[in-house]
């Protein structure tokens, strides 16, 4: 929930080396105009800036167009072995980010950069973490904002932390969440929810995301449903307590309808009728225990998933901006020596 007591906050002044985590799946297109444009105007806010692409398994040329752009900008490519998701790409680049202030954006373009003033306005007052909020959801379909809203609605009743419905990933994050995010070890994650899990002061401002400069999105229902899956069995243990109490409550109604038939056979005798009822009582019974092993399968899959503890993600390749400029002044030193 977001912090609004002012008076706890303490101001920050001076210019913090700046860390923009852009994680990209086939983004090529749109990192053609982000990089330049985001590289100028981050030096409004920084002497220090790295904008470190995470190229998620990208098959089109994201990774070498980066790679081309390390002597003209500060960037950095951090090239992960497969397509892990987003979630894990946003994670690789919070562990890898190295500044005072960590910028988080998508490569889509969708994100107005005159946003990020407001978010280092709010963050020299002394705020830990400044999310983007959309203002409206108009350009999504009725269908999609009711279950979205629905979900996050569900969520924060059922656990303890408030996720709000309209944020997403598009937030400024101080040295201290950062170091905070990177000690939690989970492997099925939900980052919205660890953003609102680990606490600290936070701020919303409100924008209204752009057109995306090229593509389309590669967000799709199957994927937000898994995210969805991932955050109601990762913040929540709900499921099982409802089917808990389902379980409970059907076993009671079974004890009074026995009771009922007993009362009634003794004092009217067994008649035969009453198959029908009998078999789609068992088939309803049936369908509700296969259904609640269902629920509980799903939390021993993340059991099982967490027990394995493999990496989150794997990092086949990285190129920075700083090993290149640090090989260039080492051999202009040299060749100073050598004359």
């Amino acid at each position: 929930m977001p912090n609004s007591d002012l008076s706890t906050l303490s101001p920050r002044s001076g210019r913090p080396s700046v860390t923009c985590v852009l994680p990209a799946y086939n983004e090529a297109g749109n990192l053609r105009h982000l990089i330049p444009e985001l590289s100028e105007y981050l030096k409004k806010f920084s002497d220090r800036v790295e904008l470190l692409v995470v190229d998620d398994g990208s098959s089109d040329d994201t990774a070498p167009y980066v790679c081309s752009l390390v002597d003209e900008y500060p960037v950095t490519l951090l090239q992960l072995s497969r397509n892990f998701g987003k979630e894990a790409a946003l994670s690789a680049g919070i562990d890898h980010a190295d500044g005072d202030v960590v910028l988080l954006m998508d490569s889509d373009g969708q994100h107005p950069l005159d946003v990020i003033d407001r978010f280092f306005q709010h963050w020299h007052e002394g705020w830990d973490m400044v999310f983007g909020v959309r203002e409206n959801r108009a350009d999504e379909s009725h269908a999609k904002r009711f279950l979205s809203n629905l979900f996050y609605s569900l969520l924060s009743r059922s656990a303890d932390i408030e996720i709000h419905p309209d944020a997403g990933d598009f937030r400024l994050l101080d040295r201290r969440v950062v170091l905070a995010l990177r000690q939690l070890p989970e492997r099925s994650r939900m980052m919205k929810g660890l953003y609102s899990w680990v606490g600290f002061s936070s701020k919303a401002v409100s924008f209204q995301p752009a057109e995306r400069m090229t593509g389309t999105s590669h967000f799709h229902l199957r994927a937000l449903s898994s995210l969805a899956l991932t955050g109601f069995t990762s913040f929540s243990s709900a499921p099982l307590r409802i089917w808990m109490l389902m379980g409970a409550s059907i076993s009671i109604l079974s004890l009074l309808y026995a009771f009922f038939i007993v009362i009634r056979t003794l004092m009217f005798g067994s008649d035969v009728p009453g198959w029908p009822s009998i078999a789609a009582g068992i088939a309803f019974l049936g369908g509700m225990q296969l259904f609640s092993v269902g629920i509980l399968g799903e939390y021993i899959a993340r059991i099982f998933s967490e027990v394995k503890a493999r990496p989150l993600y794997l990092v086949s390749n990285q190129v920075s901006f700083r090993k290149n400029r640090s090989a260039s002044t080492a051999n202009t030193q040299d060749d100073k020596h050598d004359t």
